[in-house]
């Protein structure tokens, strides 16, 4: 297939041509399309999910894209094609940097001194991701370079998927990485993002960046327990800490107090069961949870209840911390959520949920759950869903995006979801399926959120009686009442690989058995959809009633009637729709359709039934833009420059900086993360007179390692010693074999205080490092441990 269309860019303008204002349509907030001012230079203009008034998350960050920013890049999209670089960035466009001294830079409108970022790097050929960094300067000044890896992307084949390059179907290409800029910067400042070097990645693919003021962080409260003072948790990292934060929490139930997270990251292998507790921390930048089970995949970082048939857990808060995950693949059978379990009569509040496989995945029966003001980013799987019986639960208040699977889920499995909300959520770029879905419930509300950039098999909001265990028989069939009311969806809906037509983005399902529910959408806007705007398919569904509705912009019809039913329709109206015949309709009368006033532009008698399916025509502010593409998945990876290259570039930089690292102890606050922080002032020290004693280095992928560079503090107060040691290397961190015998090596302040260990270049991705004696110290001592594939 061809690759992504790219074009040089200029120096753009910072003006947003995100044009939205209020309309007076009968609904409460208008997102104009037809009117955007053109960008000079720049990425076509397309609407922004976070601009529109008294709708979706109220989030604490300024959002600008990286293709209306200066950059000397290459633009790429906009495409929705999938597999394609642009059609999983925000707006479908994004800006490719792939030269020394490439960069985009952005110009703060509002003080600042935190950014997160939206990046995409190619696989390696060995489908586990690679590693790099990007430098960040301020108006200029001394870079700050900033981890970057694809470890986290770059799925293929079909679902459930895998990691293996060669298989078809690549996407999930994009993550985010977060840093504070260690001060406030005022408005008017410029952030750049600037390549470096490109040893470690061909390119860098940015598609936005967040900016934000971030409060200092929340002190302890009053009379709470602390996981570090009171029960020793290592907040650098470097030492387990699941069993002092499960201590902490069990003794916050037993003693009615709270329990606190200081500032530090900490490493979690497992479940942190809570129960009547409140588990709070500094603050979702300063206190974070990390972490998986070395040996056992399926046990990693999470916050759980107890299961239901423990007999659950209630009156838990969560509050102001994040989990930030190491998920890589996705395994459906295995509990590695960020939150799960059931949580009765619960909070969780102000939550970061990243790089794990769900953020909340909840198994019922449960009752009164609220997640509000939290971000759940970059999941293998779903975003939240409410599973088995979760009954008058919510999310509010809360950013969703790049979700592997539905972004905001309801699933009343064989027990009955009943009067669930999800309420004022912005919902961006589910991988795959919708960004917001109910399978079957009773009385649900779905109102007030922003949904955009739909991806594949999927549409922006969904209501059907499909999947397992959703039928009237036991009561998990829509019914009641559904309202879905002031919603705005952007570029929702796709196309679905198996069906090989598009798929609306307002769409309705009676797979199981026909919808007999009354179903209520009002007040919303349907924008630039990629096929059609409504949507019914795989069995009746009755009871529909849209009023108040705006259709602007449709690549293929403004109705897409593939299955019976009955609707209603006030103040329906429609405009650039790119079919001549707005319905496509191949059921005749058994779709009833009942027209009110106010009606326009999406109405024909007889409807369209061609037994061909068009291309779509993609459009930003009602003028056709990207153009029309196959229907059909590419069959081969794409080309340049999402390919992974067939043989990694040489890796000329030190491997070992920045990566999860392990020992056997450490003294007193000497721990292994010391050894690769990229300061040699700084050292690991094991445990003292209990030798031998090892440190091992995980690369994140097998290197063919020849040459570490050991470093002690260059201070003259060392003295010259010998540290006797053996190199052993694994690529499963549990089969070790010999890498370099044991020897002795010297180190003396006079010529560096280091020294240097050359190997075979076996490819190993753990190395281990195993020392059995050291002349100047009754322990093993380490500031660097640096290794090189030259």
């Amino acid at each position: 297939m061809t690759s992504p269309s790219r074009r040089p860019l200029l120096r753009r303008s910072l003006s947003a041509s995100l044009s939205l204002a209020l309309a007076a349509f009968g609904v409460s907030a208008a997102v104009v399309l037809s009117s955007a001012p053109p960008a000079r230079a720049a990425g076509v203009p397309a609407p922004s999910p976070l601009a529109v008034p008294g709708r979706g998350a109220t989030v604490p960050f300024k959002e600008q894209e990286a293709e209306y920013a200066a950059t000397n890049g290459t633009l790429i999209g906009p495409n929705r094609l999938y597999g394609t670089l642009p059609s999983e960035a925000s707006g479908r466009q994004a800006v490719t940097l792939d030269a020394v001294g490439e960069y985009v830079e952005f110009t703060l409108t509002a003080p600042a001194n935190a950014m997160s970022f939206r990046y995409s790097l190619p696989d390696n050929a060995a489908g586990s991701g690679r590693d790099a960094s990007i430098d960040v300067t301020v108006n200029g000044a001394s870079p700050k370079a900033v981890p970057v890896t694809s470890k986290y992307g770059w799925y293929y084949g079909g679902y459930p998927f895998n990691n293996n390059p060669g298989d078809t179907n690549p996407h999930h290409f994009y993550d985010e990485a977060r840093t504070m800029f260690g001060s406030t910067l005022p408005a008017g400042t410029k952030v750049r993002l600037q390549v470096s070097s490109t040893a470690a990645s061909p390119s860098f693919t940015i598609d936005l960046a967040d900016f934000e003021q971030v409060a200092a962080p929340t002190a302890k409260p009053s009379g709470a327990l602390d996981v570090v003072a009171d029960f020793g948790a290592d907040p650098t990292g470097a030492a387990d800490s699941t069993a002092k934060i499960q201590a902490a929490v069990d003794a916050g139930k037993a003693q009615g107090k709270q329990v606190y997270i200081p500032q530090g990251t900490f490493q979690v292998r497992d479940h942190i069961v809570v129960d009547q507790v409140t588990l709070r921390g500094a603050g979702p930048w300063y206190s974070v949870l990390t972490g998986r089970d070395p040996s056992n995949r399926s046990k990693a970082v999470g916050v759980y209840g107890k299961y239901a048939a423990q007999g659950g857990s209630s009156n838990v808060t969560l509050k102001d911390f994040a989990i930030i995950g190491d998920i890589r693949e996705r395994e459906d059978n295995d509990q590695v959520n960020a939150i799960g379990g059931a949580l009765s009569n619960s909070t969780v509040d102000n939550v970061w949920m990243q790089h794990t496989k769900c953020g909340a995945w909840m198994d019922g029966p449960m009752d009164n759950f609220t997640i509000k003001n939290s971000r759940i980013l970059d999941q293998t799987a779903d975003g939240v869903n409410f599973h088995y019986g979760v009954t008058n639960s919510t999310v509010t208040n809360t950013f969703v995006r790049n979700t592997g699977d539905d972004g905001l889920a309801m699933w009343a499995e064989n027990i009955p979801n009943v009067k669930n909300k999800f309420t004022f959520n912005t919902v961006i770029l589910p991988i795959l399926a919708n960004n917001i879905v109910t399978y079957g419930g009773k009385d649900i509300t779905i109102s007030d959120n922003v949904m955009s950039d739909t991806i594949t098999n999927g549409g922006g909001l969904h209501i059907a009686n499909r999947y397992p265990g959703v039928n009237s028989g036991q009561g998990t069939a829509v019914s009641g009442t559904t309202t879905a009311a002031r919603n705005t969806l952007i570029r929702t809906g796709n196309n679905d690989y198996n069906w090989q037509f598009g798929v609306g983005a307002v769409w309705f399902s009676g797979l199981n058995e026909p919808i007999n529910a009354t179903i209520n959408i009002s007040d919303t806007e349907i924008l630039d959809s990629s096929y059609a705007a409504i949507h019914l398919i795989e069995g009746a569904t009755n009871g529909l009633h849209f009023d108040n509705i705006r259709i602007d912009g449709a690549g293929t019809y403004a109705l897409q009637v593939q299955s019976p039913g009955k609707a209603t329709f006030n103040n329906v109206v429609a405009t650039h729709i790119a079919q001549s015949n707005p319905i496509h309709n191949c059921v005749g009368s058994g779709f009833e359709i009942t027209r009110g006033t106010g009606n326009s532009g999406w109405y024909a008698d007889p409807p369209a039934c061609t037994g061909n399916w068009p291309a779509p025509v993609w459009t930003n502010g009602g003028v056709p833009g990207g153009g029309s593409g196959p229907t059909d998945p590419p069959t081969d990876p794409p080309t340049d420059p999402t390919d992974p290259p067939t043989d990694p570039p040489a890796e000329t930089g030190n491997l070992a900086q920045g990566r999860n690292v392990t020992e056997s102890g450490h003294a007193d606050v000497y721990s292994a993360s010391r050894a690769v922080d990229g300061d040699a002032n700084s050292y690991w020290e094991s445990a003292n007179h209990a030798f031998p004693q090892t440190i091992t280095v995980d690369l994140g992928a097998a290197k063919a390692v020849k040459r570490l560079v050991l470093k002690l503090p260059p201070a003259a107060a060392w003295s010259t010693r010998m540290q006797t040691l053996s190199v052993s290397g694994s690529t499963d961190n549990n089969t070790f074999n010999s890498l370099k015998a044991s020897a002795g090596y010297t180190f003396d302040p006079a010529s560096g205080n280091k020294a240097t260990v050359t190997l075979s270049g076996t490819s190993s991705r753990y190395l281990r490092l195993t020392f059995t004696g050291n002349t100047g110290w009754p322990a093993a001592q380490l500031s660097e441990l640096e290794a090189y594939t030259s």
